[in-house]
């Protein structure tokens, strides 16, 4: 079935002559327009005498009418019912009234005192920038230290709209112009959709409080959150159109989506040609929107069962969070590695872009050695209002983790349990998934409860809930890894949750998704024909030019293949003998990692190295003597409040090699980060096969180049490509 929108202008969309023969069709409603206005608005359009048609207080009124009495001719002589509204800025006024909200009159008045509101709030200025969307645009004001600067306008994947404050638009034109980016001056009087158009959103808050608003009959797609208008939200959604971007883009996507394939512009041509760019970009449901788990995708708030793992000392960046949120994908920020200051600035980072509750989530890592920093990010977690946490590296339920999952924890209406918070737990074996898959333990909470840090309800009701109701099964991969086998881990671990679902009876379905190997698509494919409710990719995102990672690791890792990884010994987890998948094409770090570690058992303190073995590994592992490693561990320790830990060492010779040696996968991974050239043969970079089996994929494409993968981009063409092989495959297969 077609499905039509009607859509309306908004300033810019002026023109002298507009209106003619709507006019002399529509007399009355001309004449109380004028009579509400309290000047000739078929003058105003027709002749302009006073050149006041491009003046905010008059554009605004005479765009509301054109486009109200347009649409009254279209209905008549089309005979057409819109399935949806929408406008542009002003031109939401005239959708709003189109679809019921408001009467013709009560339309006019409104948009009088938005233009004469507007009109007042002068001392800023706007620049319209093309050829970059939104994400790009965001990317040069951070690079450029504008932080008073806002999108205002995303129009469409190529255009965008900066607004604020006279002094800083000035400035911005010139950075624009030194890296030759496409921008024009815009002729308004004010900084239209930033914060410095607050005292007229007070103003006209008060005003429309004393206005008669109803709901839209149809839906209209609201600017401000670019999702249908909500029942009695009318008021507080025009009010807030004020200071708020124009996300224009999305309400195309949003209606391309609802199956929209008609879009009919009424009182000028201006979004047609909007729309078409933003058509030619989008991926359509019907595919990769119809992948993996419903529930999954509602719960977090998503278009795709599509998720980006957290990577370690902030790989997996905010502006790579950022960008797949807004794409409708849930990206988790990699904390490990990283000071709470650090970690702090990227949350709200990723808030302001997103929103509070937005689709993001923050990587929690397990702190074995340091079980207070893990306290200490919860409390940071809790203190920003994070509602996901990807729960890594954990072998039992520490009592921060049970902490976080409790205090997000509520009766509903009816009484069941509201999970607030999230864990999305990451498992690569079955008594680990067992664990995350039960209630928190009953004296992890006992203790909790006793010492106030959740209350005795969040208790009773942490009894009642699974740890997590979201699971990513974790076969092999780049970094830490069990080596495990996607086809058996998945399935056993499904088979698993059947049980437990079964035993337990929780209110809520647990999902489980797959990591490990996913850089096709056809790895993606084949993970939800296995079952899985959301896929997991992490290698392939270091390799895009969101990641927080060096371009000389990023060079590196676009031209290798399958079989360039290789397992080293986890610094982390060095005593323990956990591995991690690294790569191996042009470093010596594997198999100079797992020489430190063969080392480490053959020799019971640094003392007993062989001189040629400590000579080589003063002169080729850590540049320097063993003793001033040694000191810098100390000095780390005692700076980081674990001076216990370095005096233990010191009579300990065996723990003191371990501590000596665990300082060259910290160097290692420091230095690939920072793109050290004097170093790359120590490189310590974590990647998995599917790196190499994305890049023969793109081979032969633009993609091939880092440089042109954009982390949305690739999890789309994945997604777009998985649901065309699922496709044909059935075709192939139907009888």
């Amino acid at each position: 079935m077609s499905l039509t929108a009607v859509i309306f202008p908004g300033q810019g969309a002026q023109a002298k002559g507009m209106g003619r023969d709507l006019f002399d069709a529509y007399p009355d409603e001309t004449d109380e327009a004028s009579a509400l206005l309290g000047y000739s608005v078929r003058e105003l359009c027709l002749d302009d005498p006073r050149r006041e048609l491009r003046r905010t207080e008059f554009t605004q009124p005479a765009l509301f009418v054109v486009g109200a009495l347009a649409y009254r001719r279209w209905k008549e002589e089309s005979g057409t019912e819109a399935a949806f509204f929408a406008g542009h800025s002003l031109g939401e006024y005239c959708a709003l009234h189109a679809a019921g909200a408001f009467d013709f009159g009560t339309g006019v008045r409104l948009v009088r005192r938005r233009g004469e509101l507007m009109a007042e709030a002068a001392g800023g200025g706007m620049i319209a920038v093309t050829g970059l969307d939104r994400d790009q645009v965001a990317g040069l004001l951070r690079q450029g230290g504008f932080g008073t600067l806002v999108v205002a306008n995303d129009n469409s994947p190529e255009q965008c709209v900066v607004s604020g404050d006279v002094e800083s638009i000035d400035a911005l034109g010139k950075f624009l112009q030194a890296r030759e980016v496409r921008w024009v001056r815009l002729r308004v009087s004010g900084a239209f959709h930033s914060e410095l158009m607050r005292p007229a959103r007070q103003e006209f808050g008060r005003f429309l409080g004393g206005v008669a608003l109803g709901t839209p009959g149809t839906p209209v797609i609201a600017n401000v959150t670019a999702a249908p208008y909500e029942a009695g939200a009318t008021a507080s959604l025009l009010a807030d159109h004020l200071v708020s971007p124009v996300r224009w883009t999305d309400t195309v996507r949003y209606l391309l989506d609802a199956g929209v394939t008609e879009f009919v512009e009424l009182g000028g041509t201006v979004l047609t040609k909007l729309v078409e760019r933003t058509r030619a970009t989008h991926r359509r449901p019907g595919g990769a929107t119809d992948l993996g788990s419903t529930t999954f995708r509602e719960r977090h708030g998503l278009r795709f069962a599509y998720v980006a793992g957290g990577m370690y000392r902030g790989v997996s960046s905010p502006e790579l969070v950022i960008r797949l949120g807004r794409a409708g994908m849930l990206g988790f920020y990699g904390t490990g590695g990283l000071d709470l200051m650090e970690v702090e600035r990227g949350i709200k980072e990723i808030q302001a872009a997103v929103g509070q509750d937005g689709p993001y989530g923050v990587n929690l890592i397990a702190n074995h050695d340091d079980p207070a920093s893990e306290e200490d990010l919860v409390d940071l977690l809790l203190r920003h209002h994070v509602r996901t946490v990807e729960a890594s590296a954990f072998i039992q339920m520490s009592p921060a983790l049970v902490r976080y999952r409790a205090t997000g924890l509520r009766r509903g209406p009816g009484g069941a349990p509201v999970c607030d918070h999230r864990v999305v737990a990451k498992v690569s074996r079955p008594e680990v998934a067992a664990a995350f898959l039960a209630p928190p333990p009953d004296k992890v909470l006992d203790r909790l409860a006793g010492t106030g840090a959740i209350t005795a309800e969040q208790a009773e009701l942490a009894r009642t809930v699974p740890m997590s109701h979201d699971v990513i099964v974790e076969a092999d991969s780049g970094g830490h890894t069990d080596g495990g086998i996607s086809t058996v881990l998945l399935p056993s671990l499904l088979e698993l949750r059947g049980r437990v679902e079964a035993e337990r009876g929780y209110d809520e379905p647990i999902c489980m998704g797959l990591a490990g190997g996913i850089g096709s698509p056809a790895a993606v494919a084949a993970a939800f024909v296995l079952g899985a409710d959301f896929v997991v990719t992490g290698s392939i995102n270091q390799c895009t030019v969101e990641a927080a990672t060096s371009d000389v690791v990023k060079d590196m890792l676009q031209d290798i293949d399958v079989q360039d990884t290789e397992y080293a010994p986890a610094g982390d987890m060095f005593e323990l003998g956990a591995k991690v998948q690294v790569l191996r094409k042009g470093v010596f770090f594997p198999s100079r990692g797992n020489k430190l570690h063969a080392l480490y058992h053959h020799y019971g303190s640094l003392d007993e190295l062989p001189d040629k073995t400590r000579t080589q590994l003063e002169r080729t592992y850590f540049r320097k003597p063993l003793e001033e490693v040694w000191a810098d561990v100390v000095a780390r320790l005692r700076a980081t409040g674990r001076a216990e830990l370095a005096d233990h060492a010191a009579r300990q010779p065996k723990q003191k090699m371990a501590l000596v040696f665990r300082r060259y996968f910290g160097y290692s991974a420091r230095i690939a980060l920072e793109g050290r050239t004097d170093d790359k043969v120590n490189y310590q970079v974590h990647t998995g096969p599917a790196m190499g089996s994305f890049n023969q994929w793109v081979r032969d494409s633009p993609h091939a180049s880092w440089r042109h993968r954009h982390v949305d981009e690739v999890g789309l063409m994945l997604l777009d490509a998985a649901a065309a092989h699922l496709r044909e495959f059935a075709a192939q297969h139907t009888t």
